[in-house]
């Protein structure tokens, strides 16, 4: 990383370039333009670029390509597939700089972050290509009468709808297994962060995938969305989002039968004993929460402290938080940038006065630096119950909410109070209580005495309002791919008869 005068001078050029081009549909490998919308930077709103709005008949073009290039796409062997994507892997790294300058512009997310979105996305890439030629593989299960062996097969042509937070790593997280399993795709990126989705599909096509296998309709969920996941051609859907977009969606892909995925919203609790290494939990309450400008579905936006600690607990990080640096996502030096939208932003400082009219105290932040962009300052509230809004809703933002507990017990019911269950964190020296507790939470993922640090091998999802499905592994595989089993005779077996006198 450089400086801001050096990352604003290497951007230029790219939104030079967008602003001459704007952004257009890729659907088989050709540009589709009609009518657009603008895409302003959150940073100072000013115009990064024309971006073309789906339509149903967008989307239909979009799905009958990919049904189109679905039977070449897979049929071709995984040892294929699995050169390509790395090939694919390869070009992404090679624009790593690029990737990281458009998407801290387009989303205000921090460019120290943003460095190594990029990087992530190539080991997806290189994580699902090396596991392209056994994703077929079954098993041998021999009974008295058959040889009964299994093999899975590619669902079909898909449909990945992804965010706006981290957008560039989180298309690769879906759209790498996709690809590896044999299943032709329609990515439809959030409206919100246009950018980089463009360049992704733009890097994989230069680096030799067969047009037609990846498409990518851009616009508005009420429009092109809703195409997507109502579009017979569409086997499967596969989000990423807020919870009540995935019951939408759920309801919407019903007719058609559609198979679902969905990685929706947290309110994930971080829970400190009086035990814990109490520095590194600091640390990692802090980077959990407002790291990404805290709009990440597996942010600890809930701090759960045992009261003999919560006094120091509380102020020391409340210290902290006055402390960290908000500005242009481009300095290398800012940790919290501008919020994605001007709707979210108003979304987010709302919870200002819910909190105070609830009878929290904001100990640090609840305002809003001055000048232009959607910026808000690292908030943190302490005196709050569990049954407050800011302790109920996911709030998406640099906000964070403590709440006091007395025993192991009420953590634990404090902890499973919520609609949802993505994450939690637990930070306690006795290794005992650390399996009783996490046995009893109510997440799809926990980590102990450590934030979120993802192994790509393991399952990743939640329970509850949270979502449905795993990432990781051979779960993306599960979900892309068919179960199919075949019985071979091994000899004559008697047969019944009907029919017969």
């Amino acid at each position: 990383m450089t400086d801001l005068a050096s990352n604003t001078a290497k951007l230029a050029p790219h939104l030079a370039a967008l602003r001459e081009t704007g952004i257009a549909h890729r659907i088989g490998g050709q540009d589709v333009t009609g009518a657009t919308f603008t895409n302003h930077s959150p940073v100072d709103d000013s115009v990064i670029c024309e971006v073309a709005r789906g339509t149903a008949s967008d989307i239909d073009a979009a799905a009958q390509a990919a049904k189109d290039a679905f039977p070449a796409w897979r049929d071709m062997s995984g040892t294929a597939r699995k050169k390509l994507l790395h090939a694919v892997a390869d070009a992404i790294e090679a624009n790593a700089e690029k990737i990281a300058l458009c998407e801290a512009w387009d989303t205000g997310q921090p460019i120290r972050f943003m460095a190594k979105a990029a990087l992530r996305g190539a080991e997806n890439f290189r994580f699902f290509a090396d596991r392209a030629p056994a994703a077929r593989d079954g098993q041998h299960l021999p009974s008295p009468t058959l040889m009964n062996v299994t093999t899975r097969v590619p669902i079909g042509p898909v449909g990945v709808i992804t965010p706006w937070n981290t957008p560039f790593m989180l298309s690769t997280w879906k759209i790498a297994p996709a690809l590896a399993a044999g299943c032709t795709v329609v990515h439809k990126p959030a409206e919100f962060s246009p950018v980089t989705a463009r360049l992704l599909i733009e890097i994989a096509e230069e680096a030799g995938l067969p047009p037609g296998v990846w498409n990518m309709v851009n616009g508005f969920g009420e429009e092109a969305g809703k195409a997507l996941t109502e579009h017979p051609a569409i086997k499967a859907i596969a989000f990423v989002g807020e919870s009540k977009t995935g019951s939408m969606i759920q309801a919407q892909g019903a007719p058609t039968l559609k198979r679902v995925h969905f990685e929706l919203g947290g309110k994930n609790p971080v829970v400190v004993f009086d035990d814990a290494d109490l520095p590194r939990a600091l640390d990692a309450a802090i980077f959990m929460l407002y790291s990404l400008n805290g709009e990440r579905c597996t942010s600890s936006s809930r701090l759960l402290v045992q009261e003999s600690i919560a006094e120091q607990f509380e102020a020391d990080l409340a210290a902290r938080v006055s402390n960290i640096r908000v500005g242009n996502p481009l300095d290398p030096q800012t940790e919290v940038g501008p919020l994605i939208h001007e709707t979210h932003w108003k979304k987010v400082t709302s919870y200002f006065d819910k909190a105070k009219a609830e009878g929290a105290t904001i100990s640090a932040g609840g305002t809003c630096p001055g000048g232009p962009g959607h910026f808000v300052n690292p908030t943190f509230f302490t005196g709050a119950s569990n049954q407050m809004a800011i302790a109920q809703e996911e709030i998406f933002g640099p906000v964070l909410t403590a709440i006091r507990f007395k025993d192991e017990a009420e953590a634990l019911q404090i902890a499973n109070d919520i609609p949802y269950g993505l994450t939690a964190y637990v930070w306690t020296q006795d290794i005992t209580r650390a399996m009783r507790f996490t046995g009893g939470l109510e997440a799809g993922m926990i980590w102990v005495n450590s934030e979120n640090v993802r192994h790509l091998p393991t399952p990743f999802g939640g329970v509850k309002a949270s979502g449905i499905g795993r990432d990781g592994g051979d779960w993306s595989f599960e979900f892309y791919m068919e179960q199919k089993h075949i019985g071979f005779a091994t000899g004559t077996h008697k047969i019944p008869r009907l029919g017969t006198s």
